[in-house]
């Protein structure tokens, strides 16, 4: 039997629509196994990525949605960045800062690396997330960039943190703990979803790795990977249920370990859209939605760590 291509983004649709309806957020996960002392706090930040609105658009969507703030990259020039502040002002958000840079030699990545970081700081974010160095530079280049983030964090004041993301620094659980052996000032935004994707696996044969990397987290990014890409297709769909509680056993320890230290969190919530999303082929009509699916994330969180 053939089918055309109407038809089966007709049924995609449909099919990802029953699912959705027969699975409710309280469904997919328990709480901890360990008690919310109400002093604990998360702060809850929405990302601008695949958003195709203006920013005050974006901004009042944010507020609308129950989000704290807002996690962007840093404006590229004065007027955008007083632009944003302005904005997140008027709503009330709080502002990340996403900075790092392309350049695959590293005498250029580094000296914009650091033009970008020394501007984020003079804004006074909430925080500021790198996207820092790459996977193909030696130990010693990669841990010049860390370096001097912690420099700049001590100075100002202002946390600065290391994504665990493909392609960066910390691509991989294995690096990334040679780094954190090395140097003990270097903190993470964990993206785990990155490591799934790296290592084809829910990383249960690296469990020192994890745990370190676990107690180096002070800002994550709560998107659902698995052994075969860094996104699953929709995080409520039950084939998923295991991958997503996973994650949510990672997540417990860091939100344990800040309990346990009497601080606070961040998160961003950041499936993202095609093609990172997965998509019909011939469309690229995405197979599902990402604001909600991100909404979704940020209200699981809120049920499981209020």
């Amino acid at each position: 039997m053939t089918i055309d291509r109407k038809t089966f983004i007709s049924n995609i649709a449909l099919g990802g629509a029953g699912v959705l309806m027969g699975q409710s957020d309280g469904d997919t996960q328990n709480q901890p196994a360990f008690a919310i002392p109400d002093n604990f706090s998360i702060t809850y930040l929405a990302t601008r990525w695949g958003y195709p609105g203006t920013l005050d658009e974006f901004c009042a969507a944010s507020r609308e949605a129950g989000y704290d703030g807002i996690e962007v990259w840093l404006p590229n020039n004065q007027g955008g960045q007083e632009e944003l502040f302005d904005v997140t002002g008027q709503y009330d958000l709080k502002v990340g800062l996403l900075v790092g840079s392309g350049s695959s030699t590293f005498d250029e990545h580094f000296a914009d690396f650091k033009k970008d970081l020394d501007r984020a700081v003079q804004l006074d974010p909430l925080f500021i997330n790198c996207h820092s160095g790459r996977d193909f530079f030696p130990f010693e280049q990669n841990s010049q960039i860390i370096d001097y983030t912690i420099q700049v964090s001590d100075s100002a004041g202002i946390e600065v943190y290391h994504e665990t993301h493909r392609s960066r620094i910390l691509f991989a659980a294995h690096i990334a703990k040679q780094f954190m052996e090395d140097i003990p000032g270097l903190r993470l935004t964990l993206d785990i979803s990155h490591w799934c994707n790296v290592h084809e696996s829910l990383l249960d044969n690296q469990p020192e790795a994890v745990q370190l990397a676990l107690q180096r987290t002070d800002h994550i990014h709560s998107r659902i990977g698995h052994p075969e890409g860094p996104q699953v297709t929709d995080p409520r769909a039950p084939e998923w249920k295991q991958t997503v509680e996973a994650h949510f056993a990672w997540w417990d320890r860091v939100v344990k370990q800040k309990i346990d230290e009497g601080k606070s969190l961040t998160m961003t919530p950041e499936f993202g859209p095609p093609t990172y999303m997965p998509s019909v082929p011939y469309t690229g009509q995405p197979l599902g939605n990402q604001w909600e699916i991100n909404k979704h994330m940020m209200d699981l969180w809120k049920q499981r760590y209020s």
